[in-house]
């Protein structure tokens, strides 16, 4: 007598949609570090290109240079907004799919948990009858020597 899960293409379900969303979870937290990074990188550069800026100022900058300076560093700036959307939605995207890591790991915990009572019950009908055969045959033993 072999042990059949009822609900074991369910579980077998639910155990592909808990990886599923496990991958889309590090995806995500791969693309929220990516994003980071490079805002991180961003305003670095910013930090570095200010104080640049204010060392040259003090020994004498044309007024060209400070425009071009401005310039680019507005330009920086927009790039700095830019990443600084991706990385809001990328660390929502990121929150957003723990939330449906921990839903398939609770799901998929339920079957689980399932297959483990049921286990239990079949190991103990299991028992319960291999008692009832032993009881069987030691009965038919008794009236054999009875018998004799």
């Amino acid at each position: 007598m072999t042990y059949n899960f009822k609900f074991q293409k369910i579980l077998d379900l639910k155990e592909r949609e808990k990886d599923e969303a496990f991958s889309k979870y590090q995806e995500s937290v791969q693309k929220f570090e990516v994003y980071a990074e490079k805002l991180f990188e961003l305003l670095k550069k910013k930090e570095d290109l200010e104080k640049l800026q204010l060392q040259q100022i003090s020994t004498g900058l044309s007024v060209m240079e400070i425009r071009h300076n401005q310039s680019f560093l507005l330009n920086l700036q927009k790039t700095i907004d830019h990443y600084q959307r991706l990385v809001i939605n990328a660390r929502n995207t990121m929150n957003f799919r723990e939330e449906q890591l921990k839903e398939s790991n609770i799901e998929m915990k339920k079957y689980e948990k399932m297959k483990e009572k049921s286990y239990k019950y079949y190991l103990k009908m299991v028992d319960k009858i291999e008692n009832i055969r032993l009881d069987e045959f030691a009965s038919q033993q008794y009236f054999h020597r009875g018998e004799r």
